[in-house]
């Protein structure tokens, strides 16, 4: 049914708790194609800000160093035992991290989506916003979300 699954990470290990998850669905389902997947948000100078630290040529070796650390992780999570028989990938792009990872799947035949969510809630939410949500709104494949351990559900009021 699923035969490219696509496994967004941020680097973390409350991100890495949706691999259980998606080994059985990637077993169940015999899929051919895992990606492991990560964005890396480029390096933003600051209105008004100079110095050595903001040239374009340190921004960008900070892009790189980001990149090659992703990189990286993702290939330490891609030999890892649990994974062996499947068709394992890693791909790290440079981008906004919602919207990276929509298009990757609707350019790169991918038909799932698993995604960790850190469920935060009250002025976190508010500041930093969901990027689990927002790939939810905008993919054109399935995703599911899988809650980090420790997320207190939101109370309705």
């Amino acid at each position: 049914m699923y035969q490219k699954l696509l496994v967004p990470l941020d680097g973390s290990e409350l991100a890495e708790c949706v691999l259980p998850h998606v080994e059985v669905i990637a077993r169940g389902c015999e899929t051919k194609n895992l990606v492991l997947f990560r964005v890396v948000e480029p390096v933003v100078i600051p209105p008004g800000a100079d110095g050595p630290a903001f040239t374009h040529e340190e921004t960008s070796r900070m892009d790189e160093r980001h990149l090659s650390e992703a990189r990286d992780y993702l290939e330490s999570l891609a030999s890892r035992e649990k994974f062996r028989g499947l068709n394992i990938s890693t791909e790290v792009v440079l981008g906004r991290v919602a919207e990276s990872i929509c298009d990757y799947a609707e350019n790169n035949g991918v038909d799932f989506i698993a995604i960790a969510t850190h469920g935060r809630s009250g002025v976190s939410r508010w500041v930093w916003g969901s990027v689990a949500d927002r790939i939810l709104r905008s993919s054109s494949v399935p995703v599911l979300m899988v809650r980090s351990p420790g997320c207190q559900p939101r109370t309705q009021t």
